[in-house]
């Protein structure tokens, strides 16, 4: 009997300014900071699709409802998702909630600040969830970038340090006290703080002149609010 494909949750937050990216502001306008999470909601899609999942699903945050919300109702159609509500309380308790109503065919969930991260590793963190019960790809602060579930919740999101740099470890630590078999995706940079936005830049111009003229950016519609933001130049 084949198993059945999981699912892809893009979790997310509307990208309102003053509310989103706030580490970011000082160093670039709010304005600016929210324009960057929206490029990186709309990428972290963009790689959702190009993966091909059986469902798109967009786990939101915003002020108002999912349901509510014209972004995210505009961004569901174009990228063919389903819409669901976060809901409140801690990260783990919204995460747990999304996850919960895919518990039985598996579902990756992942986060949107990892916008260069190469489609081929999301494909393979996904592949693997269908050999494993949980799935954690780190992320090199200390957290992970995604997570993936099939079956019964594990006990992962609650009476963690949610934000803090022992997320990863604290996570692993709960898998291994509670005996559930677990597989680890590739390991990739989240971008949070202005030192890690100078880190994105370096790599995408890295990328452009290996590419030279050829292939495509891991993240374009970030690239190109980087370049409007001067943050990263139009030649590359």
């Amino acid at each position: 009997m084949s198993v059945p494909q999981p699912a892809l949750i893009v979790f997310c937050r509307e990208p309102v300014a003053h509310r989103v990216k706030t580490r970011l502001i000082g160093a670039m306008t709010a304005a600016g900071a929210a324009a960057l999470s929206d490029a990186f909601i709309r990428d972290a899609l963009a790689k959702a699709v190009s993966v091909h999942p059986p469902r798109i699903v967009i786990a939101a945050s915003t002020p108002d409802g999912a349901e509510r919300s014209r972004y995210f109702r505009r961004l569901a159609r174009r990228f063919g998702a389903e819409l669901i509500d976060q809901g409140g309380g801690s990260l783990g308790r919204r995460m747990a909630r999304a996850l919960e109503p895919f518990l039985s065919c598996g579902a990756l969930l992942m986060g949107t600040d990892v916008p260069s991260l190469p489609i081929p590793l999301l494909a393979t963190s996904l592949e693997a969830l269908r050999r494993s019960r949980v799935l954690i790809a780190p992320s090199l602060d200390g957290g992970y970038y995604a997570v993936g579930v099939r079956g019964a919740m594990p006990p992962i999101f609650t009476a963690i340090r949610w934000g803090s740099g022992g997320v990863f470890d604290s996570t692993v630590k709960r898998l291994k006290r509670a005996g559930i078999p677990f597989a680890l995706g590739p390991g990739w940079y989240d971008v949070d703080r202005w030192a890690d936005v100078m880190l994105l830049a370096a790599h995408l111009r890295l990328l452009a002149r290996a590419r030279r003229g050829a292939g495509s950016s891991p993240c374009p519609a970030t690239e190109s609010v980087l370049k409007r933001l001067g943050v990263l130049r139009h030649d590359g």
